[in-house]
Protein backbone atom coordinates (compact mmCIF):
# COMPACT_ATOMS: atom_id res chain seq x y z
CA UNK A 1 0.00 0.00 0.00
CA UNK A 2 1.41 3.60 -0.63
CA UNK A 3 0.91 4.82 2.55
CA UNK A 4 2.71 8.03 3.27
CA UNK A 5 5.28 7.35 5.99
CA UNK A 6 6.68 10.66 6.59
CA UNK A 7 5.12 14.26 7.94
CA UNK A 8 3.87 16.44 5.48
CA UNK A 9 5.77 20.14 4.61
CA UNK A 10 4.11 22.61 6.10
CA UNK A 11 3.04 24.50 2.74
CA UNK A 12 0.89 21.24 2.06
CA UNK A 13 -2.86 22.35 2.10
CA UNK A 14 -4.74 19.88 4.24
CA UNK A 15 -8.63 19.25 3.53
CA UNK A 16 -10.37 17.62 6.42
CA UNK A 17 -13.51 16.33 5.31
CA UNK A 18 -16.16 14.87 8.38
CA UNK A 19 -18.91 13.39 5.92
CA UNK A 20 -22.59 13.61 7.20
CA UNK A 21 -25.89 12.19 4.92
CA UNK A 22 -26.83 16.21 3.94
CA UNK A 23 -23.92 18.11 5.22
CA UNK A 24 -20.00 17.64 4.97
CA UNK A 25 -17.99 19.34 7.57
CA UNK A 26 -15.08 20.85 6.04
CA UNK A 27 -11.15 22.51 7.12
CA UNK A 28 -8.54 24.15 4.88
CA UNK A 29 -5.29 24.51 6.63
CA UNK A 30 -1.53 24.24 6.71
CA UNK A 31 1.18 23.62 8.34
CA UNK A 32 0.29 27.44 10.01
CA UNK A 33 -2.90 27.50 10.60
CA UNK A 34 -6.80 27.39 9.14
CA UNK A 35 -6.84 29.04 5.46
CA UNK A 36 -10.14 29.57 5.50
CA UNK A 37 -13.01 29.48 8.05
CA UNK A 38 -14.90 25.63 8.86
CA UNK A 39 -18.08 25.46 6.88
CA UNK A 40 -20.33 22.69 5.83
CA UNK A 41 -21.19 21.62 2.80
CA UNK A 42 -24.01 19.63 0.31
CA UNK A 43 -22.75 16.71 -0.35
CA UNK A 44 -24.23 17.44 -3.97
CA UNK A 45 -22.78 19.02 -6.97
CA UNK A 46 -22.77 22.29 -5.56
CA UNK A 47 -20.68 21.41 -2.37
CA UNK A 48 -17.97 19.81 -4.72
CA UNK A 49 -17.80 23.02 -6.72
CA UNK A 50 -17.67 25.49 -3.31
CA UNK A 51 -14.71 23.36 -2.12
CA UNK A 52 -12.81 23.59 -5.46
CA UNK A 53 -13.59 27.48 -5.39
CA UNK A 54 -11.64 27.36 -2.02
CA UNK A 55 -8.54 25.17 -3.14
CA UNK A 56 -8.29 27.22 -5.73
CA UNK A 57 -6.94 30.15 -3.76
CA UNK A 58 -4.60 28.05 -2.06
CA UNK A 59 -1.52 26.52 -4.83
CA UNK A 60 0.98 23.85 -3.82
CA UNK A 61 0.58 20.20 -2.81
CA UNK A 62 -2.55 19.41 -1.60
CA UNK A 63 -3.68 16.04 0.82
CA UNK A 64 -7.53 15.20 1.22
CA UNK A 65 -8.37 13.36 4.55
CA UNK A 66 -11.52 11.69 5.01
CA UNK A 67 -13.62 9.89 7.28
CA UNK A 68 -14.26 6.41 5.52
CA UNK A 69 -17.70 5.92 7.83
CA UNK A 70 -19.65 3.43 6.42
CA UNK A 71 -21.11 4.65 2.89
CA UNK A 72 -21.40 8.57 3.52
CA UNK A 73 -17.87 9.04 2.20
CA UNK A 74 -17.70 7.54 -1.11
CA UNK A 75 -19.97 9.84 -3.25
CA UNK A 76 -17.58 12.92 -2.70
CA UNK A 77 -14.50 10.74 -2.30
CA UNK A 78 -15.07 9.39 -5.59
CA UNK A 79 -15.55 12.54 -7.04
CA UNK A 80 -12.92 14.13 -4.94
CA UNK A 81 -10.17 11.73 -6.43
CA UNK A 82 -11.47 12.32 -10.11
CA UNK A 83 -10.55 15.70 -9.74
CA UNK A 84 -7.52 15.16 -7.53
CA UNK A 85 -5.98 11.64 -8.31
CA UNK A 86 -3.95 10.21 -5.81
CA UNK A 87 -4.70 13.19 -3.36
CA UNK A 88 -7.01 11.82 -1.10
CA UNK A 89 -6.43 9.41 2.44
CA UNK A 90 -9.53 7.50 3.77
CA UNK A 91 -9.27 7.00 7.93
CA UNK A 92 -11.12 4.75 9.88
CA UNK A 93 -13.53 6.14 12.71
CA UNK A 94 -11.25 3.90 15.31
CA UNK A 95 -8.64 5.73 14.37
CA UNK A 96 -10.46 9.16 14.30
CA UNK A 97 -11.23 8.57 17.81
CA UNK A 98 -7.67 7.80 18.99
CA UNK A 99 -6.48 10.70 17.15
CA UNK A 100 -9.03 12.91 18.90
CA UNK A 101 -7.99 10.97 22.18
CA UNK A 102 -4.90 11.83 21.99
CA UNK A 103 -5.54 16.13 21.41
CA UNK A 104 -7.43 16.03 24.67
CA UNK A 105 -11.02 15.28 23.03
CA UNK A 106 -12.06 11.51 23.23
CA UNK A 107 -15.05 12.19 25.53
CA UNK A 108 -16.13 15.26 23.09
CA UNK A 109 -17.52 14.22 19.34
CA UNK A 110 -18.01 17.12 17.31
CA UNK A 111 -17.40 17.52 13.74
CA UNK A 112 -15.07 20.42 14.36
CA UNK A 113 -12.81 18.02 16.68
CA UNK A 114 -13.39 15.38 14.01
CA UNK A 115 -11.71 17.63 11.57
CA UNK A 116 -8.59 18.34 13.59
CA UNK A 117 -8.10 15.12 14.17
CA UNK A 118 -8.31 14.12 10.83
CA UNK A 119 -5.41 17.30 10.28
CA UNK A 120 -4.15 16.14 12.68
CA UNK A 121 -3.66 12.37 11.14
CA UNK A 122 -2.97 13.72 7.68
CA UNK A 123 -0.33 15.91 8.71
CA UNK A 124 1.69 12.86 10.35
CA UNK A 125 1.76 11.28 6.99
CA UNK A 126 -1.29 8.43 7.77
CA UNK A 127 -3.98 7.53 5.75
CA UNK A 128 -4.61 5.06 2.53
CA UNK A 129 -5.80 6.03 -0.80
CA UNK A 130 -9.13 5.50 -2.08
CA UNK A 131 -8.01 3.08 -5.43
CA UNK A 132 -6.70 0.79 -2.95
CA UNK A 133 -9.74 0.90 -0.43
CA UNK A 134 -11.72 0.66 -3.14
CA UNK A 135 -11.89 -3.48 -3.99
CA UNK A 136 -12.24 -3.67 -0.20
CA UNK A 137 -15.34 -0.84 -0.06
CA UNK A 138 -17.28 -3.08 -2.12
CA UNK A 139 -16.84 -6.18 -0.70
CA UNK A 140 -17.55 -4.48 2.25
CA UNK A 141 -21.09 -3.19 1.07
CA UNK A 142 -21.96 -6.58 -0.28
CA UNK A 143 -21.24 -8.46 2.83
CA UNK A 144 -23.24 -5.57 4.89
CA UNK A 145 -25.96 -6.05 2.52
CA UNK A 146 -26.17 -10.04 2.82
CA UNK A 147 -25.83 -10.07 6.28
CA UNK A 148 -29.14 -7.52 6.47
CA UNK A 149 -30.95 -10.04 3.86
CA UNK A 150 -29.74 -12.95 6.35
CA UNK A 151 -31.83 -11.35 8.84
CA UNK A 152 -34.71 -10.58 6.87
CA UNK A 153 -34.53 -14.22 5.72
CA UNK A 154 -34.83 -15.03 9.11
CA UNK A 155 -38.10 -13.05 10.08
CA UNK A 156 -39.30 -14.25 7.24
CA UNK A 157 -38.67 -17.79 8.13
CA UNK A 158 -40.70 -17.17 11.67
CA UNK A 159 -43.43 -15.64 9.52
CA UNK A 160 -43.89 -18.62 7.53
CA UNK A 161 -43.99 -21.15 10.07
CA UNK A 162 -46.69 -18.83 12.04
CA UNK A 163 -48.99 -18.72 9.18
CA UNK A 164 -48.66 -22.61 8.21
CA UNK A 165 -49.35 -23.35 11.73
CA UNK A 166 -52.52 -21.42 11.61
CA UNK A 167 -53.40 -23.45 8.21
CA UNK A 168 -52.71 -26.81 9.24
CA UNK A 169 -51.87 -26.74 13.35
CA UNK A 170 -48.85 -28.89 14.47
CA UNK A 171 -47.49 -29.43 11.16
CA UNK A 172 -44.28 -27.24 11.63
CA UNK A 173 -42.89 -28.43 14.58
CA UNK A 174 -40.03 -26.12 16.22
CA UNK A 175 -36.64 -28.12 16.79
CA UNK A 176 -36.77 -30.15 19.68
CA UNK A 177 -40.11 -30.87 19.38
CA UNK A 178 -39.78 -34.10 17.01
CA UNK A 179 -38.75 -33.62 13.06
CA UNK A 180 -38.60 -30.09 12.52
CA UNK A 181 -39.72 -28.64 9.22
CA UNK A 182 -36.92 -26.81 7.40
CA UNK A 183 -38.10 -23.87 5.25
CA UNK A 184 -34.99 -23.48 2.96
CA UNK A 185 -35.04 -26.99 1.71
CA UNK A 186 -37.10 -28.75 -1.10
CA UNK A 187 -39.15 -30.61 1.85
CA UNK A 188 -40.14 -27.10 3.26
CA UNK A 189 -40.72 -25.48 0.03
CA UNK A 190 -43.01 -28.38 -1.10
CA UNK A 191 -44.80 -28.46 2.04
CA UNK A 192 -45.78 -24.97 1.73
CA UNK A 193 -46.99 -24.92 -2.17
CA UNK A 194 -49.36 -27.52 -1.13
CA UNK A 195 -50.38 -25.88 1.99
CA UNK A 196 -51.29 -22.94 -0.37
CA UNK A 197 -52.23 -24.67 -2.99
CA UNK A 198 -55.00 -26.88 -1.31
CA UNK A 199 -55.98 -24.21 1.34
CA UNK A 200 -54.20 -27.16 3.80
CA UNK A 201 -55.75 -29.95 3.34
CA UNK A 202 -53.61 -33.08 3.30
CA UNK A 203 -52.02 -33.77 -0.14
CA UNK A 204 -51.05 -36.46 -1.72
CA UNK A 205 -47.70 -38.07 -1.38
CA UNK A 206 -47.31 -37.79 -5.77
CA UNK A 207 -48.60 -34.11 -5.21
CA UNK A 208 -45.63 -33.19 -2.36
CA UNK A 209 -43.12 -35.04 -4.45
CA UNK A 210 -44.65 -33.04 -7.69
CA UNK A 211 -44.23 -29.38 -5.79
CA UNK A 212 -40.90 -30.17 -4.27
CA UNK A 213 -38.02 -27.66 -6.22
CA UNK A 214 -35.36 -30.28 -4.98
CA UNK A 215 -34.81 -33.96 -4.75
CA UNK A 216 -37.93 -35.20 -2.16
CA UNK A 217 -37.95 -38.62 -1.67
CA UNK A 218 -40.67 -41.07 -1.08
CA UNK A 219 -40.49 -41.91 2.27
CA UNK A 220 -40.18 -38.67 3.39
CA UNK A 221 -43.28 -37.45 1.30
CA UNK A 222 -45.00 -40.01 3.36
CA UNK A 223 -43.56 -39.07 6.53
CA UNK A 224 -45.04 -35.91 6.28
CA UNK A 225 -48.33 -37.35 4.56
CA UNK A 226 -48.92 -38.91 7.54
CA UNK A 227 -48.06 -36.54 9.87
CA UNK A 228 -50.20 -33.73 7.86
CA UNK A 229 -53.31 -36.03 8.26
CA UNK A 230 -53.12 -36.49 12.41
CA UNK A 231 -52.83 -32.78 12.33
CA UNK A 232 -56.08 -30.98 13.54
CA UNK A 233 -58.50 -29.29 11.31
CA UNK A 234 -57.84 -25.44 10.90
CA UNK A 235 -60.20 -23.26 12.31
CA UNK A 236 -63.13 -21.43 10.62
CA UNK A 237 -61.24 -18.73 10.27
CA UNK A 238 -57.94 -19.81 8.96
CA UNK A 239 -58.17 -19.20 5.19
CA UNK A 240 -58.92 -15.25 5.52
CA UNK A 241 -55.78 -14.93 8.37
CA UNK A 242 -53.39 -16.80 6.34
CA UNK A 243 -51.80 -14.71 3.87
CA UNK A 244 -49.38 -17.74 3.24
CA UNK A 245 -49.73 -17.23 -0.38
CA UNK A 246 -47.92 -13.91 -0.68
CA UNK A 247 -44.93 -14.63 2.34
CA UNK A 248 -44.17 -17.37 0.22
CA UNK A 249 -43.63 -15.50 -2.69
CA UNK A 250 -41.75 -13.11 -0.64
CA UNK A 251 -39.16 -15.47 0.65
CA UNK A 252 -38.73 -16.60 -2.97
CA UNK A 253 -37.60 -12.97 -3.71
CA UNK A 254 -35.55 -13.08 -0.90
CA UNK A 255 -33.65 -16.40 -1.80
CA UNK A 256 -32.92 -15.32 -5.09
CA UNK A 257 -31.44 -11.93 -4.16
CA UNK A 258 -28.97 -13.81 -1.52
CA UNK A 259 -28.15 -16.20 -4.14
CA UNK A 260 -27.16 -12.92 -6.27
CA UNK A 261 -25.16 -11.16 -3.45
CA UNK A 262 -23.23 -14.18 -2.53
CA UNK A 263 -22.27 -14.57 -6.24
CA UNK A 264 -21.11 -10.80 -6.27
CA UNK A 265 -19.33 -11.76 -2.74
CA UNK A 266 -17.37 -14.76 -4.39
CA UNK A 267 -16.40 -12.46 -7.32
CA UNK A 268 -15.22 -9.41 -5.14
CA UNK A 269 -13.38 -11.45 -2.61
CA UNK A 270 -11.28 -12.84 -5.12
CA UNK A 271 -9.68 -9.53 -5.80
CA UNK A 272 -8.58 -9.10 -2.59
CA UNK A 273 -5.82 -10.26 0.07
CA UNK A 274 -8.91 -12.56 1.48
CA UNK A 275 -8.67 -14.86 -1.11
CA UNK A 276 -6.77 -16.90 1.34
CA UNK A 277 -9.07 -17.20 3.39
CA UNK A 278 -10.94 -19.98 1.64
CA UNK A 279 -8.03 -22.25 2.19
CA UNK A 280 -8.85 -22.63 5.72
CA UNK A 281 -10.64 -26.15 6.98
CA UNK A 282 -14.77 -25.05 6.67
CA UNK A 283 -14.47 -21.73 5.62
CA UNK A 284 -16.13 -21.06 1.90
CA UNK A 285 -16.61 -17.91 0.93
CA UNK A 286 -19.17 -16.15 2.91
CA UNK A 287 -17.18 -16.22 6.06
CA UNK A 288 -14.05 -15.87 4.32
CA UNK A 289 -15.37 -12.51 2.95
CA UNK A 290 -16.95 -11.31 6.27
CA UNK A 291 -13.76 -11.50 8.18
CA UNK A 292 -11.76 -9.79 5.20
CA UNK A 293 -14.41 -7.15 4.82
CA UNK A 294 -13.43 -5.59 8.29
CA UNK A 295 -10.33 -6.32 8.60
CA UNK A 296 -8.40 -5.04 5.18
CA UNK A 297 -5.69 -3.77 4.65
CA UNK A 298 -4.08 -6.02 7.35
CA UNK A 299 -1.32 -3.30 6.97
CA UNK A 300 -3.76 -1.57 9.50
CA UNK A 301 -2.87 -3.76 12.12
CA UNK A 302 0.73 -4.24 13.09
CA UNK A 303 0.21 -7.18 14.60
CA UNK A 304 -2.29 -10.18 15.15
CA UNK A 305 -2.93 -9.11 18.64
CA UNK A 306 -4.05 -5.59 17.40
CA UNK A 307 -6.52 -7.50 15.08
CA UNK A 308 -7.96 -9.68 18.03
CA UNK A 309 -8.19 -6.33 20.06
CA UNK A 310 -10.22 -4.50 17.20
CA UNK A 311 -12.46 -7.52 17.18
CA UNK A 312 -13.62 -6.94 20.64
CA UNK A 313 -12.56 -10.61 21.71
CA UNK A 314 -9.77 -9.22 23.91
CA UNK A 315 -10.52 -9.12 27.42
CA UNK A 316 -10.74 -5.73 29.07
CA UNK A 317 -7.36 -4.96 31.33
CA UNK A 318 -7.07 -2.31 34.13
CA UNK A 319 -3.48 -1.65 35.92
CA UNK A 320 -2.86 0.78 37.98
CA UNK A 321 1.12 0.18 40.04
CA UNK A 322 0.69 -3.34 40.92
CA UNK A 323 -3.01 -3.68 39.78
CA UNK A 324 -3.74 -5.72 37.51
CA UNK A 325 -7.04 -6.73 36.49
CA UNK A 326 -8.57 -8.53 33.59
CA UNK A 327 -12.84 -8.26 32.97
CA UNK A 328 -14.68 -9.82 30.47
CA UNK A 329 -14.29 -9.00 26.13
CA UNK A 330 -13.81 -5.37 25.24
CA UNK A 331 -16.64 -5.68 22.93
CA UNK A 332 -15.09 -2.73 21.33
CA UNK A 333 -15.24 -2.50 17.46
CA UNK A 334 -18.16 -3.93 15.53
CA UNK A 335 -20.20 -6.81 16.23
CA UNK A 336 -19.77 -8.29 12.53
CA UNK A 337 -16.17 -8.24 12.50
CA UNK A 338 -16.67 -10.43 16.36
CA UNK A 339 -18.94 -12.50 14.70
CA UNK A 340 -17.12 -13.35 11.94
CA UNK A 341 -14.21 -14.31 13.52
CA UNK A 342 -15.97 -16.36 16.42
CA UNK A 343 -18.11 -18.09 12.84
CA UNK A 344 -14.25 -18.84 11.69
CA UNK A 345 -12.92 -20.39 14.89
CA UNK A 346 -16.25 -22.24 15.15
CA UNK A 347 -15.77 -24.26 11.75
CA UNK A 348 -12.21 -25.07 12.20
CA UNK A 349 -12.85 -26.84 15.61
CA UNK A 350 -15.12 -29.08 13.37
CA UNK A 351 -13.06 -29.49 10.45
CA UNK A 352 -9.14 -28.73 11.52
CA UNK A 353 -7.82 -31.99 13.66
CA UNK A 354 -5.22 -29.18 14.87
CA UNK A 355 -8.02 -26.38 16.32
CA UNK A 356 -10.30 -29.75 17.47
CA UNK A 357 -7.57 -31.34 19.60
CA UNK A 358 -7.80 -27.53 21.18
CA UNK A 359 -10.96 -27.10 21.61
CA UNK A 360 -10.81 -30.22 23.79
CA UNK A 361 -8.01 -29.23 25.83
CA UNK A 362 -9.68 -26.07 26.75
CA UNK A 363 -12.84 -27.69 27.72
CA UNK A 364 -11.21 -30.31 29.51
CA UNK A 365 -9.43 -27.38 31.55
CA UNK A 366 -13.04 -26.53 32.59
CA UNK A 367 -13.44 -23.99 30.44
CA UNK A 368 -17.43 -23.49 29.20
CA UNK A 369 -18.19 -24.07 24.96
CA UNK A 370 -18.61 -20.08 24.59
CA UNK A 371 -14.74 -19.46 26.62
CA UNK A 372 -13.72 -22.55 25.07
CA UNK A 373 -14.61 -20.82 21.18
CA UNK A 374 -13.39 -17.00 22.49
CA UNK A 375 -9.88 -18.96 23.28
CA UNK A 376 -9.92 -20.41 20.24
CA UNK A 377 -10.40 -17.66 18.24
CA UNK A 378 -7.39 -15.97 19.35
CA UNK A 379 -5.49 -18.71 17.62
CA UNK A 380 -7.62 -18.45 14.91
CA UNK A 381 -6.89 -14.57 14.60
CA UNK A 382 -3.04 -15.35 14.90
CA UNK A 383 -3.05 -18.07 11.84
CA UNK A 384 -5.63 -16.00 9.50
CA UNK A 385 -3.24 -12.84 10.36
CA UNK A 386 -0.08 -14.60 9.27
CA UNK A 387 -2.01 -15.79 6.27
CA UNK A 388 -3.44 -12.35 5.36
CA UNK A 389 0.48 -10.97 5.27
CA UNK A 390 2.14 -13.93 3.76
CA UNK A 391 -0.66 -14.98 1.39
CA UNK A 392 0.20 -18.34 1.99
CA UNK A 393 -2.82 -21.13 2.19
CA UNK A 394 -3.79 -22.52 5.02
CA UNK A 395 -1.34 -25.99 5.60
CA UNK A 396 -2.29 -28.81 8.22
CA UNK A 397 0.50 -30.58 8.97
CA UNK A 398 2.91 -27.00 8.63
CA UNK A 399 0.81 -25.38 11.13
CA UNK A 400 0.48 -28.53 13.60
CA UNK A 401 4.10 -29.11 13.45
CA UNK A 402 4.85 -24.95 14.30
CA UNK A 403 2.60 -25.32 17.20
CA UNK A 404 4.54 -28.31 18.53
CA UNK A 405 7.63 -26.47 18.42
CA UNK A 406 6.17 -23.92 20.33
CA UNK A 407 5.24 -26.00 23.02
CA UNK A 408 1.59 -25.35 22.58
Amino acid sequence: MSVRQTALERSTVVVAVDPGKVMNRVWVSNGSGLLEEPVSLPVTRSGIAALEKMLAAHGGEQVIAIVATGSLHRAWAAELDRLHPGAIRLFAPSETKAARTQLGSGRFKTDDRDCAALTYLARQGAGRGHAEESAVEQLRAAVRHRRGLVADRKKAQQRLHDQLNALVPGLSAPAGHGRSLPIQTPTGQAVLGCSVAFAGRTPSIRSLIAGSPGRLSTATAEYWTRRWRDCLPPPPDAAARAQLGRDVGRYQILQADLATVEDEIARLLANTDGRVLTSLPGVAVNRAAAFAAHSLPITRFPDAEHLYSATGLAPAMYQSATLRRRGRISRQGLAEHRDALMGIAWRLSLCSPSFAERTAALRARGMAPIQARVALARNACRLIYRMLVTQQPFDEQAYRQARLSRGR
